[in-house]
């Protein structure tokens, strides 16, 4: 408790402008879409995807343009992702947009995921640099920024995704993904069946 306080009284301090998304010891302000098993859970301050939990936790209120900071942390080979601009129903990285979190390079994943696949991507549709997420069990730090078509990925102070999605014009795409034309929506984590813990979830919206 005095740790999750003290967590929140810093990003206060330090970061203008941003708003708390977890309290570090409720979901207060989430809804579980399509949960599994526990959902999620509230560890020591810190949010919870277990293995045998999961689901769709997304933010009550929609959100258009923005900054969202958070922290993970991910167990070997974990996968989850974060919706963007979603919708409650539907498959969130279809009808919204998914930016991608996957222990990339575990031996299970090699040979076999497409570039769009890796850590940061806009899953299915544009990949994003690899190579700079720490390795499973250690905590990473991620912002991912929504400006109108602009969307702009930094995993541990590395720019790994700067696009304009209207780079993407391929019919086939465009119709698979019509969530990229979406101007705002909720912002959920996307669990997957593997352990993924986040802590200091924080946006500032944008006008």
């Amino acid at each position: 408790m005095l740790a999750a306080l003290t967590a929140f009284l810093l990003l206060q301090t330090v970061e203008p402008g941003f708003t708390p998304l977890f309290d570090g010891k409720s979901l207060k302000g989430w809804i579980l879409v399509g949960g599994r098993g526990p959902g999620y859970v509230v560890e020591n301050g810190i949010l919870v995807c277990p293995a045998e939990g999961g689901g769709n936790l997304f933010t009550e209120k929609e959100y258009s343009n923005f900054i969202l900071r958070f922290e993970f942390r991910m167990e070997p080979g974990a996968n989850n992702g974060v919706g963007i601009r979603a919708p409650l129903q539907g498959d969130a990285a279809y009808q919204g947009m998914e930016i991608q979190i996957l222990d990339d390079q575990h031996p299970k994943y090699k040979g076999w995921i497409k570039p769009e696949q890796h850590h940061g991507s806009i899953y299915d549709v544009i990949p994003a640099r690899t190579g700079f997420l720490k390795p499973a069990g250690e905590w990473n730090e991620e912002e991912i920024m929504a400006d109108g078509r602009h969307i702009r990925v930094t995993l541990n102070g590395v720019i790994i995704l700067d696009v304009n999605l209207d780079i993407v014009r391929e019919p086939a795409v465009l119709k698979r993904h019509p969530g990229l034309l979406r101007t705002s929506g909720h912002i959920g984590f996307l669990g997957h069946g593997t352990r993924v813990e986040f802590r200091n979830i924080r946006i500032k919206e944008l006008p």
